[in-house]
């Protein structure tokens, strides 16, 4: 794979203003691009592909074994960009640190060293100098235990928060004594200011002119970046690790889907591409439901779903002949008050539910479908009533981070002894959590665990954010499923055609 990972010491080194800054630097002198991110983050890949129209995907070796991570890097890359395309992909955290603080594997590293990519360091450079020479040694001679492959693969480094001058000496000193690139400075931009909220940073569309912070940062880093530098060290780590690259062609686009809303992932909707989508498959996509998993809706549309986007916000129904419905996470909190106003589309939902629609419901999905949600402003507003409980607010996490979620029975979806791995990180919890099934939550470090999921006819919901394809099994299941609704909906229609055929 042609690429870099820009990783950092730590969170809030810069790493996304950088990406942000070079992705919209690259795009600009013409180069194919496909974004990625690390770790199972939905916000920074929502800069990717709403701000920067660049399709965008999660890896995760958690998720995915090395191999599957590998080829979803290349299909993703040869789908965007072409096979000769360019990858940046962003780190998570700090670069060594991965599950439960104590291991390396989930971490960029670990990406780093499956995708054989070069990684470059966003090292903050507010209040020191010569010091920096020494973080960046200790990174560069740092392997850890679990260590395999070429090193620890840190190629480069670029500085944040630094001046011109500052930079010079640096990249003088470092170079002449460190076994790594500088390759450009961030300099202080009191004008770009990204702020942060309980999930990570704020969503793109609640910047204000976000294209323009962007189009003018990508001139100011085009100055300072070495971004001719950049591309060079992502092919010459290609040309030195054996077997990387795809070689594979652009997949072909299956035109049989239409998606009733715009489809925000920047790609064509794919179906199964052996045959027609078989079940129409509701998607919530709006301000308070935009947190999904590009591989996930690809999961569907290979299970047959056609995928129609609406908004639980702004639609006073389901789109027509809606088989299935998808609540992913996001802000509900932040949009309770519009949420409870639109009576008729939390009605809907609970009637679908009732009559025995199969329903996947998420973190900010699962709060939607309770009684009631605390909003962000401290009032309390009906949701859609599927389940009892009323969503509150927590002081901190109770749960976080990487997950397997188990049956301890034979569901719907999940039969007894199989597991999809997932992850949580709820602000809010349920007054009726207790009620949940007999799914689990395990840790995959230590030995917590946790009740997970509530069922409900063909409903299951709960905090856990899932990822599909680390159980295919799940996926089938649950289309399976919606088929069998649409055809007891078409059971239905012929049974009360018959009666009005009879009477009249």
């Amino acid at each position: 794979m042609r690429g870099v990972l820009i990783a950092a010491p730590s969170s809030g080194s810069g790493k996304t203003v950088a990406v942000m800054g070079l992705l919209a630097v690259l795009k600009q002198k013409g180069v194919g691009l496909a974004a990625f991110k690390c770790g199972p983050d939905y916000i920074d890949p929502l800069f990717h592909r709403k701000v920067l129209e660049v399709e965008s995907c999660n890896l995760d070796s958690f998720f995915l074994p090395a191999d599957q991570v590998r080829a979803l890097a290349e299909r993703t890359l040869a789908e965007t960009a072409g096979p000769e395309g360019f990858g940046v992909v962003e780190g998570v955290m700090g670069y060594f640190d991965g599950l439960g603080g104590v291991s390396a594997r989930g971490s960029s590293w670990e990406i780093a060293q499956i995708l054989g990519l070069p990684a470059i360091l966003v090292v903050d450079g507010r209040g020191a100098s010569l010091s920096l020479a020494a973080l960046i040694q200790g990174f560069l001679n740092y392997a850890p235990a679990d260590q395999t492959g070429r090193g620890n693969r840190i190629a480069g480094v670029i500085f944040n928060r630094v001046g011109g001058g500052m930079y010079d000496v640096l990249k003088k000193t470092i170079e002449a004594e460190l076994p790594v690139k500088c390759l450009g400075y961030i300099p202080k931009m009191d004008w770009l200011n990204i702020e942060s909220r309980h999930l990570g940073l704020v969503l793109p569309d609640e910047i204000a002119d976000l294209k323009g912070l962007v189009k003018r940062l990508g001139k100011e880093l085009e100055r300072t970046l070495d971004w001719e530098g950049i591309l060079a060290l992502g092919a010459e780590e290609r040309a030195a690790d054996t077997g990387a690259g795809s070689g594979s062609e652009k997949a072909a686009e299956s035109p049989e889907a239409v998606n009733c809303r715009k489809n925000p992932f920047n790609a064509s909707p794919r179906g199964n591409g052996a045959a027609r989508p078989s079940f129409r498959l509701a998607v919530a996509m709006d301000e308070a439901f935009c947190f999904y998993y590009r591989e996930n809706l690809r999961a569907l549309e290979d299970a047959g779903a056609q995928l129609c986007y609406f908004s639980p916000i702004h639609d006073c129904k389901l789109p027509e002949q809606t088989d299935g419905l998808l609540l992913g996470g996001g802000y509900p909190e932040l949009h309770a008050g519009e949420l409870a106003a639109n009576q008729e589309m939390r009605e809907c939902i609970r009637r679908a539910a009732e009559d025995g629609m199969p329903i996947l419901a998420e973190c900010g999905g699962y709060l939607y479908l309770l009684d009631e949600l605390e909003g962000a402003d401290g009032a309390v507003y009906p949701m859609a009533g599927v389940f009892e409980g009323t969503g509150q607010r927590e002081d901190k996490l109770r749960q976080f981070g990487y997950i397997t979620v188990s049956s301890g029975r034979d569901g719907l979806y999940l039969k007894q002894g199989e597991t999809v791995r997932a992850h949580e990180f709820p602000y809010w919890h349920c007054t009726r959590d207790s009620e949940r099934s007999v799914m689990r939550a395990v840790k995959p470090t230590g030995r917590r665990s946790w009740p997970a999921m509530r069922e409900k006819k063909r409903v299951l919901a709960g905090f856990p954010h899932l990822y599909y394809p680390s159980c295919p099994e799940f996926v089938r299941r649950f289309g399976e499923q919606c088929r069998q609704y649409d055809n007891e909906k078409n059971g239905k229609l012929v049974e009360r055609n018959a009666d009005i055929a009879e009477c009249d």
